[in-house]
């Protein structure tokens, strides 16, 4: 089986609310490690994540040490990097044995290809934040922010996020259709040039699963099925994820 999930979000808010919802992933994980061979995590694990050389994030000890235990059951976990965890380096991959990526990649699994992102910065629009996302990236923009004390830096960076998260537009907060969905425009853009079964994001915190109008993959079977956009949606106010069994995908809240 495959499995799919995004936007756990941890560390949002601080304490109580957070340690619940990162025990709840915690139980997931086991459950579903009976019959999982890869895992893919499709991005904002945590709500805000540096790594320092020498200082790991205070927090999470559970989530982490439930990946590493999976990976050394020889379970495949794949990250992507999220938008809340753009400074995600090495640190998952040496401690934790998950496999980390930044890009969109594409997988095939039986005769189902998928495409695989956390869904920031992809599509038309949003040029302030593929702005800000640049600065964010920047080599000497990092160096400085790691030359901050963590205490400080934390604080900054979690206040940061909060506002960002409040300051969501109200047309982020429903599905705005095929012709204005940026997402769905990104997927329909990508089908110019290749057969996608499933394309498979989080960022939006909505649960969407929605068929491509515009799609036709007469070119990888006669049934001339149609292209799915599906949606993760988040776990602070829910949860819930996507598993392949090889014929189909299926939903499952918690």
């Amino acid at each position: 089986m495959i499995y799919f999930a995004s936007d756990f979000h941890l560390g949002m808010p601080q304490g109580e609310v957070s340690w619940k919802r990162e025990k709840k992933i915690c139980e997931w994980l086991d459950k579903i490690s009976n019959d999982a061979s890869e895992i893919y995590l499709l991005g904002d694990l945590f709500d805000f994540w540096f790594e320092y050389k020498t200082v790991v994030p205070r927090g999470y000890v559970r989530f982490l040490g439930k990946l590493a235990e999976l990976t050394d059951k020889g379970i495949k976990i794949y990250v992507c990097v999220g938008n809340h965890d753009l400074w995600m380096r090495s640190y998952l991959e040496e401690e934790c044995g998950v496999v980390i990526f930044k890009d969109p990649i594409i997988r095939k699994f039986g005769n189902k290809t998928f495409y695989l992102h956390h869904g920031d910065g992809l599509g038309p629009g949003d040029k302030g934040y593929k702005f800000l996302k640049k600065i964010f990236l920047s080599p000497i923009n990092q160096f400085l922010f790691e030359r901050l004390h963590p205490n400080f830096a934390f604080k900054l960076a979690n206040g940061f996020s909060k506002k960002s998260r409040l300051a969501q537009p109200e047309w982020e907060k429903a599905y705005q259709g095929e012709k204005n969905e940026y997402l769905t425009l990104h997927c329909l853009e990508i089908l110019k040039s290749q057969a996608i079964d499933f394309f498979i994001f989080g960022h939006r915190h909505l649960k969407i699963n929605v068929e491509l109008e515009n799609s036709n993959l007469a070119t990888q079977n006669d049934s001339r099925q149609k292209s799915r956009y599906i949606n993760l949606g988040e776990w602070f106010s829910g949860g819930g994820y996507a598993k392949f069994d090889g014929t189909d995908l299926v939903f499952h809240d918690l």
